[in-house]
């Protein structure tokens, strides 16, 4: 794909395959700073509501990477903050469902679905992602360190709004972290909230790629297995991303970097991403190393790559923002 402002990808998801990002605010602009975020702490904490970047500019890109490229297993609004922040976030779901089979994907933290607006425009996605890591709104506050604004009742209450309004699929994260949210009973409190929600899945995740604090340490896959059977459904631990199909896509140093830019990633997960040979992937690598426009962190036993300071992560409209 050409050198876009707003899209980037595909890349590979760990629970959606290669994934085509649509990014629709500026470099860490959320209504959380959550401290488990692979993105680092959010620079930008609101809650207001606008157009973030020009939507006709988004619309132009995401056309034209329809009529040239085209091959995903989902477009998916995510990338540098909340996408549900912006106001017309909808009419990118309006262009996919006209112009498109690919299925349309909501990552959201769900903080604005007490807004009848927002519910309304996040029900046109084929697949909508919510969170819910806390039980009340103490932990709300450990764990996603939220907007003043907001509190945990609204956040549950939106999330109950929208499941009863919603004919789609809903998927629910619940992000685990040793020592901050996983004595069982807490976390048990947290699944009676969620079958209160009634998502269609429930997904373990846990930091497996480094977080925006220190003192986030990963869960097990068997402490999660031990955890997954208070939920219903029953919660699912997210495998590493693996090869699943061949997409015609093309790679160089620079979307290597492009992809490193938005997220961490390790080499084979920019082979899965691109289609390519382990070791042109490290070519690329030792290139951008030398150069020092990416440094290796390492968590839970696996190197990560990832934007260097020199080159930190770009966010929509080319303007650098740490």
């Amino acid at each position: 794909m050409k050198k876009s402002k707003y899209l980037f990808g595909p890349v590979p998801s760990r629970r959606f395959g290669r994934s085509l990002g649509v990014d629709l605010t500026a470099f860490k602009t959320c209504s959380l700073d959550c401290v488990f975020c692979q993105l680092g702490r959010t620079t930008h904490k609101t809650v207001e509501r606008r157009e973030y970047v020009d939507i006709e500019e988004v619309l132009r890109e995401l056309q034209e990477w329809l009529r040239t490229d085209g091959e995903a297993d989902y477009i998916t609004l995510a990338g540098s903050g909340e996408p549900t922040l912006h106001e017309r976030f909808d009419d990118i779901f309006a262009l996919i469902k006209k112009k498109s089979d690919i299925p349309s994907l909501l990552l959201t933290n769900g903080t604005l679905l007490h807004l009848p607006e927002v519910r309304k425009a996040a029900a046109l996605a084929d697949v909508v992602k919510v969170s819910l890591s806390a039980w009340d709104q103490l932990s709300f506050g450990w764990v996603n360190r939220p907007h003043s604004e907001l509190r945990f009742t609204e956040l549950v209450k939106g999330q109950k709004a929208f499941r009863s309004e919603y004919s789609g699929r809903l998927w629910m994260e619940i992000f685990l972290m040793s020592g901050i949210n996983t004595v069982p009973g807490d976390v048990e409190k947290i699944a009676r909230i969620a079958e209160e929600i009634r998502p269609d899945r429930i997904q373990f995740n846990t930091a497996v790629r480094p977080a925006a604090e220190d003192f986030v340490v990963p869960v097990s896959n068997e402490r999660m297995a031990d955890l997954s059977s208070l939920f219903h459904p029953q919660a699912e631990i997210i495998a590493d991303f693996s090869k699943q199909k061949d997409l015609n896509l093309k790679a160089n140093r620079e979307s290597v970097l492009a992809m490193l830019r938005r997220r961490p990633c390790t080499a084979d997960q920019i082979a899965c991403g691109f289609g390519m040979h382990l070791n042109e992937v490290s070519k690329y690598l030792g290139s951008l190393l030398r150069a020092e426009e990416i440094r290796i962190e390492k968590t839970t036993g696996k190197v990560y790559y990832t934007a260097s300071e020199k080159n930190p992560r770009m966010p929509p409209g080319g303007r650098e923002r740490r």
